[in-house]
């Protein structure tokens, strides 16, 4: 077969890729500067408190650029006054917001803090961006209370409470990470990269909760792609993602039907496969075309140069004829007389009687 010899590899390409879409130390750390302050600023409002990190930073996937921050409070209550069946939690909402607007005023302004009509959370708007040319930096803050009665936190649902268990999903991230050798955070930040890029349809949290059954030891990036588009598929075939700390009643909500979710994965593993089948006979530039294609995102990953996409092909359908005519045979020549004398014609196969 008459190939171009590779000179990379995808794994070598979807790692520069990866690199161009890592943090920042200055976005991370202005980021977590806020996030302190924030954390203080609640834990001084709430005596006896305890603060806990969450969402990308916390769990070292973050996307540049960097947007937002994730964390929680969780208020003590000795009398059990709050909680499904008693108190909601708007009041605790709305003292962590005065606390966060007191708090943060002298160094950060007047912060747009929103608490009305939120589901969970409190958002916090710096009105100020961590990442150069974006509109702004937001916080998610969750006001929480312990569950007395099993395991997790109660979290805000309007009015009401449900069942979570943020502190745990933290821990599960960071131990996989360790596990793997930051193999995890790294295919998860390639993962959520592609699904922002391709419609967004899985939350980034559906997305761990798959790779924490399959990124289960140190790997290379693009058989850890693979195999957690296997299992996403394979799992959302039986039906929506369970909480992995096992405490949330309902599944993680997808963004589209289960039924359109699968066709999208199913459509970018096929993409994935012919660039794994193209690198593995020789064709690197198509396979980079291939998975240019798959992460559709050409800042990100850029596609080879199109005249040596084309020139490849040819090779690869020239190379496809020739194998083509070695299976099959060369046609035959009939050397009889009569009227048929001289015919070609194809390769037949015999039956005796």
């Amino acid at each position: 077969m008459t190939t171009i010899s590779p000179t990379i590899t995808l794994e070598q390409i979807v790692n520069d890729a990866r690199r161009r879409i890592e943090v920042s130390d200055p976005e991370l750390e202005e980021a977590r500067k806020r996030r302190s302050a924030i954390g203080a600023a609640l834990r001084n409002e709430f005596i006896a408190s305890r603060t806990y990190v969450n969402g990308s930073i916390a769990h070292g996937d973050a996307l540049t650029p960097l947007a937002d921050v994730d964390l929680g409070v969780v208020v003590p209550d000795p009398d059990k006054e709050y909680g499904p069946g008693k108190r909601g939690p708007k009041d605790l909402k709305e003292r962590a917001a005065d606390a966060i607007r007191a708090g943060l005023k002298e160094e950060y302004g007047d912060l747009a803090v929103e608490v009305k009509g939120r589901k969970r959370s409190i958002l916090v708007r710096f009105r100020d961006p961590v990442a150069p040319g974006q509109p702004d930096f937001t916080a998610d803050v969750i006001v929480a209370i312990d569950n007395p009665d099993g395991a997790g936190l109660y979290i805000p649902r309007f009015d009401t409470w449900d069942r979570s268990h943020p502190e745990k999903h933290t821990e599960l991230v960071n131990t996989a990470n360790k596990i793997t050798e930051a193999r995890f955070a790294r295919v998860v930040r390639l993962l959520k990269h592609w699904n922002r890029s391709n419609s967004k349809p899985m939350c980034s949290w559906n997305i761990k909760a798959l790779a924490l059954d399959c990124i289960i030891a140190p790997t290379a990036l693009i058989p850890g792609l693979h195999a957690w588009f296997d299992h996403a598929i394979e799992q959302l075939s039986r039906g929506e993602t369970p909480d992995p700390a096992g405490v949330a009643t309902n599944p993680i909500k997808l963004n589209a039907t289960r039924t359109e979710v699968i066709r999208r994965l199913t459509r970018a593993l096929e993409k994935l496969d012919r660039a794994i089948e193209y690198e593995k006979d020789g064709y690197i530039v198509l396979a980079h075309n291939e998975l240019a294609k798959f992460f559709n995102d050409p800042e990100m990953m850029p596609a080879p140069d199109p005249v040596a996409v084309m020139e490849e092909e040819a090779l690869r359908i020239t190379a496809q004829k020739t194998k083509d005519t070695k299976t099959f045979g060369s046609p035959a020549l009939l050397t009889g007389t009569g009227a048929s004398a001289g015919r070609v014609r194809g390769n037949v196969r015999s039956w005796g009687a």
